[in-house]
């Protein structure tokens, strides 16, 4: 895979995970608890893979029980603590703040893999993450809200930054050992088995008797996680971990047009601004004909 068809991996999953919000709002009506969807998630996204896996490429299952440090890695310590602080950042704050503070993930991911990977810090890396760090800004709508939020919000959303920074630390990491298809199926499957103790199963039951709940879980195990997770381990098996994050940051202006044509949500021209800033950042870091020191290290 070139550097490229990589970033274009990457971007692709991005615009995947800017669905999520239909699923997940979906699932909020429907009962469901959000440690519940993280579990449903999760198992979702396990069983497609194991699926897949056996159909095509049964080797990829077989690991040695050491490598399971990878994977508790990637399950426990990045998706299910990411995707817990995420949901609750969302009920303690709003899903604007929410958004922009996860989006710090780009901060932790080149910080972490300066020390990690010893990756370069260039002027390039530096001038997107600050447009991207602007544009998240813009377009969530925190500058023209008068909503408050409490401090157990902003440390949960913080905490949804670095679990999300994890995956591509901890992602790159495992890359070097295992396929991208190995590192999603047990990334997912620990995670579904880590939280099955704490998710209450008794009480979904009678809420999953609903066919279309059924469908609706089959897209967010299949669309935004298999397919976006894919896309985004095999993008980071060949492109640095700051530039990956930075570039995934399309998420959140996916997730605003979404807002727009699903849920009749309105822009203002700030989160317009947003929005191409986000695309600026973008284009900083996928055009390759001048600079290549982003991925020096990859």
């Amino acid at each position: 895979m070139t550097i490229r068809r990589a970033y274009a991996a990457i971007i692709s999953s991005a615009i995947l995970w800017g669905t999520i919000g239909w699923y997940v709002h979906y699932l909020r009506e429907a009962g469901f608890t959000s440690l519940q969807i993280v579990w449903l998630r999760a198992a979702a996204a396990a069983l497609f893979f194991f699926l897949y896996a056996i159909i095509q490429f049964k080797a990829v299952l077989r690991i040695q029980i050491r490598d399971m440090k990878y994977f508790f890695a990637t399950g426990i310590l990045s998706i299910t603590f990411f995707n817990w602080c995420y949901f609750t950042a969302i009920h303690e704050t709003s899903v604007a703040v929410a958004a922009v503070l996860l989006y710090t993930a780009p901060v932790f991911v080149i910080l972490l893999s300066r020390i990690v990977f010893k990756s370069p810090i260039t002027k390039r890396t530096l001038a997107a993450l600050l447009v991207t760090a602007a544009g998240c800004l813009f377009v969530s709508g925190v500058m023209e809200s008068s909503s408050s939020v409490t401090i157990f919000g902003i440390f949960t959303g913080l905490g949804a930054g670095l679990g999300y920074a994890l995956y591509s630390i901890f992602g790159k990491a495992a890359s070097v050992h295992h396929s991208p298809l190995t590192i999603s199926f047990y990334t997912f499957l620990v995670a579904a088995a880590g939280l099955l103790p704490f998710v209450q199963a008794n009480d979904m039951v009678p809420l999953l008797l609903n066919i279309k709940t059924w469908f609706v879980i089959a897209g967010l195990g299949l669309f935004p996680t298999v397919l976006a997770y894919y896309l985004y381990t095999s993008g980071l098996k060949h492109a640095d971990p700051g530039a990956a994050s930075i570039l995934s940051t399309v998420e959140p202006a996916v997730a605003a047009m979404m807002g727009i044509f699903l849920f009749k949500e309105q822009l203002s021209w700030l989160q317009y601004s947003g929005i191409v800033f986000i695309l600026i950042a973008v284009i900083l870091l996928s055009d390759r004909k001048k600079k290549h020191s982003i991925d020096a290290a990859a």
